[in-house]
């Protein structure tokens, strides 16, 4: 039996038509949540009043969630036999910095607010869906791990998704995994973008700008080096990028600094040229010490989001291709970084999907988020969730038949 067969059979099922009508008849109620979560602050590594609010919302759908060592937020759904889970996910963190104003104002029906769909949107359907599979009284084959996560933004570096999947960890040797992420109905990201950070630091004597003058000077040579940096050459097929992020150093308009640094954003599709070019930015960092004896040049990693992919043919890609063709909407597999690059580069299948509605100007303070199909979004996902999770009887895990 194909897949689209299998997901009009499932349609068909009461508990599921059940389902899918709470999200519709919901929709208002989840944009509520949706607001009241992008109005939490939850700056990197200060998600913690966030994951509260979401454990509280998990609870009262009669969930047991908790709240791991790192900030994780965590609820299993049981499951009718004791398979493998699938977790489905959504993060808590946003890239805005403490004291930010996280207010949302509405125009008309466009909502906008830092965060309001990075990732507000991904939490409310992650919230949306734990209601729907309750008051449809819907068991699925295999459990179900909720969970919200910290540290998907910037220089968290993916420690929440991280942490799920080290050893003993709740989702190690999961089935599968769904990032809810943002906005939209049509994208699934099937190849994790990998990225790598570095921050190089120059430190020297330093002195008085004036009577010190010509002592070698950090920002000269960090100057010199980020003109190399940007002169490699960088592997192909796939893309790869390099990019001087940040640059910094000094104390006075009147000193010769001490020390100076620049970070360095590396980024590609392939873990093998994220490698390579590691090598080289080392290699060159080794030779401008050669050159400048009265300075030390230390180079760190500052973050490490491995890259990865899962297969087209997979059953919970074809789960989602389903779910979205059945919406009226061709699907497009794309290319991004997201808490699927984890699972993803541990061999397990991993999709993100977006949750319906449309947004715009992500990662700036005017973010705004629309709920044209909202509810699409979240239907997509469910069909994806009960897809894979499987039900017994008719309808059990998607399979590559």
């Amino acid at each position: 039996m194909d897949i689209e067969r299998r997901l009009r059979q499932m349609r068909r099922r009461p508990e599921v038509e059940a389902a899918v009508s709470f999200i519709r008849a919901a929709d208002a109620e989840t944009i509520v949540t949706q607001v009241e979560l992008s109005e939490i602050p939850a700056p990197p590594f200060r998600e913690a009043r966030r994951a509260g609010r979401v454990a509280e919302l998990l609870g009262e759908v009669g969930l047991a969630p908790d709240v791991d060592d790192v900030g994780n937020v965590v609820a299993v759904r049981p499951g009718k036999a004791n398979e493998a889970l699938l977790v489905v996910s959504a993060h808590l963190d946003t890239v805005f910095p403490p004291g930010t104003d996280v207010s949302v104002t509405r125009e008309g029906d466009l909502l906008r607010g830092p965060g309001i769909s990075d990732d507000a949107r991904g939490l409310a359907a992650l919230v949306a869906l734990a209601r729907a599979l309750e008051a449809g009284s819907v068991r699925t084959t295999s459990p179900v791990l909720f969970a919200a996560t910290v540290g998907e933004e910037g220089a968290g570096d993916l420690r929440g998704v991280k942490r799920l999947f080290s050893p003993g960890g709740p989702a190690r040797g999961a089935s599968g995994f769904i990032s809810l992420d943002g906005a939209g109905a049509d994208r699934i990201v099937v190849d994790g973008l990998g990225s790598r950070r570095y921050r190089i630091t120059a430190r020297g004597p330093g002195g008085h700008s004036w009577l010190d003058w010509g002592t070698e000077n950090p920002i000269r040579i960090i100057s010199r080096l980020g003109n190399g940096l940007t002169e490699l050459t960088l592997p192909s097929g796939p893309r790869t990028t390099l990019t001087l992020a940040r640059i910094g150093g000094g104390t006075s308009i009147n000193a010769i600094p001490q020390e100076a640094w620049v970070e360095i954003d590396t980024r590609s599709a392939a873990n093998d040229h994220i490698d390579e070019l590691e090598e080289s930015i080392r290699d060159l960092v080794r030779r401008c010490q050669a050159e400048h004896d009265t300075l030390t040049l230390d180079i760190s990693v500052i973050g490490d989001r491995p890259a990865g992919k899962t297969d087209r043919e997979a059953p919970l890609v074809s789960a989602a291709v389903a779910a979205t063709r059945a919406q009226g909407i061709e699907p497009i597999l794309a290319l991004s970084s997201t808490d699927a690059n984890v699972p993803m580069a541990l061999g397990i299948p991993a999709v993100t999907l977006g949750c319906g509605g449309e947004a715009g100007q992500s990662h700036t303070t005017d973010e705004w988020y629309r709920n044209v199909r909202g509810p699409e979004g979240i239907v997509r996902a469910l069909d994806t969730l009960l897809l894979v999770a499987g039900m017994g009887g008719q309808v059990g895990p998607a399979t590559t038949e």
